[in-house]
């Protein structure tokens, strides 16, 4: 959707989670919000043949992990990340970083897994976060939050304080996520076009009362784009108006989307070549958070806004409603600076961050009608994958460029090419490592106002979310009350990519890969092990006006920052 969408073929039977994703851009967002009724809803779902499984409780989704199960089977995002953090007023919502989008190498993947791996085998996306404040969403204690505001930051796990974690005012997560080049477009997978980059806007929140534990009407179920984590969604566009509304309720008739509106468009939406050298600004306005993508390369721009004008809008929480309610929403940051902890309801802990989302790529040589792998590539010796078998896979011929087959469930068994020996700076002969891997993302480390860095750094994976029996294949399993079992990297992962420093364009930059990337300056112990660090305890509101505790994250601790924007 967000880049966490799915569709099955562009000539054949719509998954409904890209149904609900594509469905809404056709409805319009009146300024007195929309309403859908559980009757409409129950009817709507008994149309779909049985298609009715919300979005974020599907293993294939990329949807933000919440820090425990509102459903079966919804985790499996993995997120290798890094945390910046600051004091200064600002740093948590006028933010600039500078990116260059990774080449690919001059040999193609073939269809056995075999040979050269492209970006989209390592990742659907990788994407710029930010906290940000909805008064409709979790943890539900009060419907105020005032932006850019550490005010918001209540953190204390006594229920009997004025600033427990459970009277923190609504949250939600923006990521501003990037789409590469080479395989199935939006929305079938997560691509743009056969050579360029897209981006996009996505704004995730929760809709539960973490005190109680009651999450949200029926009526808000399978037709909310998200589910119980509603989505708002647009592309960056040139023009900085959306394509179409980005709030998240579905409200047109249930029949195959206009995919006019949500088709990559060259003559709205920016699009950036790998190599292209891009300036991203993310900075409050009064109409709402908006993102800046300046192409330096080009001297293309583009934005988006998470305004009411742009279609933006929350699910409000009405429990016993009979209908699913949504209301106009400006997203806004949620605090001044960089230092608060992110919401209450994710499993990571993060607030200003890059991150990647890997593990949603595997071969398959034969898809079959039902869009399982029938026959699996070269990592599946042993035979299918259990997340072979979910209906998310795709033949090559609907490829714009690399014409393979593609499995995007959710790698249960660590075994895909994000958990192989296949990312950048793997191979000790560099020649061969150019040949057969891409290059690494390149971003440097942000400014805070457009001249101040950020003093500290963290590096954090949520592995221990997603090792746990219905995420993880292998046994055994997670447990995140003891920690036993929680591992990195995990059980049947050949590798796992982690974060190093490099000189690039005359400053200090981070890229991800491997320890033998070429002019490395820091490797941070040079395995994902040392750089991750130990497990992380994380407590969060729970029903009872109480809290839990949990082994979520891998997390390095806080680190001065090494790598500061020259």
């Amino acid at each position: 959707m967000k880049g966490r969408l799915f569709m099955r073929s562009a000539r054949s039977t719509i998954v409904l989670a890209a149904v609900l994703m594509l469905a809404l851009y056709a409805a319009p967002s009146g300024a007195s919000g929309t309403t859908l009724s559980a009757r409409t809803l129950r009817n709507k779902a008994s149309d779909n043949n049985g298609y009715n499984e919300p979005l974020c409780q599907s293993r294939t989704s990329l949807c933000i992990d919440a820090y425990d199960n509102p459903g079966d089977d919804y985790v499996g995002h993995d997120e290798p990340s890094l945390e910046f953090k600051s004091s200064v007023p600002g740093s948590g919502n006028d933010i600039t970083y500078r990116l260059t989008l990774p080449k690919e190498p001059p040999t193609r993947p073939r269809q056995s897994g075999q040979g050269a791996t492209w970006n989209f085998q390592l990742r659907p996306t990788f994407w710029f976060g930010l906290t940000l404040c909805d008064s409709q969403s979790a943890p539900e204690f009060t419907t105020r939050c005032k932006p850019d505001s550490d005010t918001n930051n209540l953190v204390n796990p006594d229920p009997t304080a004025p600033d427990y974690i459970g009277k923190h005012p609504g949250n939600a997560f923006m990521e501003l996520q990037f789409y590469g080049p080479g395989y199935v477009p939006q929305f079938e997978g997560f691509g743009c076009t056969a050579h360029q980059y897209c981006a996009a806007m996505t704004i995730d929140s929760f809709s539960q009362d973490q005190n109680t534990g009651v999450f949200n009407t029926a009526a808000c179920g399978n037709y909310i784009l998200g589910g119980v984590e509603p989505i708002n969604w647009a592309y960056i566009t040139k023009s900085g108006v959306s394509q179409a509304p980005a709030n998240p309720l579905f409200t047109g008739t249930f029949s195959a989307p206009n995919l006019s509106a949500v088709t990559p468009d060259a003559t709205k939406d920016l699009f950036m070549s790998p190599g292209d050298r891009i300036t991203i600004h993310l900075h409050d306005t009064e109409a709402g958070l908006r993102v800046d993508l300046f192409d330096r390369t080009t001297g293309q721009r583009g934005s988006m806004t998470a305004s009411v004008a742009n279609g933006f809008g929350h699910i409000l929480y009405r429990p016993h409603s009979e209908t699913c309610q949504e209301a106009p929403y400006a997203f806004h940051p949620e605090y001044s600076t960089a230092n608060p902890r992110g919401n209450t309801w994710s499993a990571h802990t993060y607030n200003v961050a890059f991150s990647d989302e890997i593990g949603h790529f595997e071969n398959c040589l034969v898809v079959d009608a039902a869009f399982n792998c029938a026959k699996p590539g070269f990592q599946d010796p042993g035979g299918l994958d259990p997340d072979d078998d979910n209906n998310f896979c795709v033949p090559g011929s609907d490829s714009t460029l690399v014409q393979i087959n593609g499995c995007f469930s959710g790698d249960g068994d660590w075994d895909g090419q994000s958990y192989r020996l296949d990312w950048p700076g793997t191979d000790p002969n560099v020649t061969q490592d150019r040949a057969l891997h891409p290059q690494p993302v390149l971003f440097t480390s942000p400014l805070a106002n457009g001249d101040t860095n950020y003093s500290t750094i963290a590096f954090e994976t949520d592995l221990p979310r997603i090792e746990i029996a219905g995420a993880q294949d292998n046994a055994p399993f997670c447990n995140r009350t003891t920690g036993a079992d929680c591992v990195n990297p995990p059980n049947g992962a050949a590798f796992y990519p982690f974060f190093s420093t490099r000189q690039h364009a005359g400053t200090c930059t981070w890229q991800e890969g491997g320890d033998l990337l070429p002019g490395t300056t820091n490797d941070f112990g040079g395995s994902s092990t040392t750089e991750f660090g130990p497990l992380l305890l994380t407590v969060y509101p729970t029903a009872g006006f109480t809290t839990v505790s949990r082994y979520n994250n891998f997390n390095s601790g806080d680190i001065a920052n090494p790598c500061p924007m020259g």
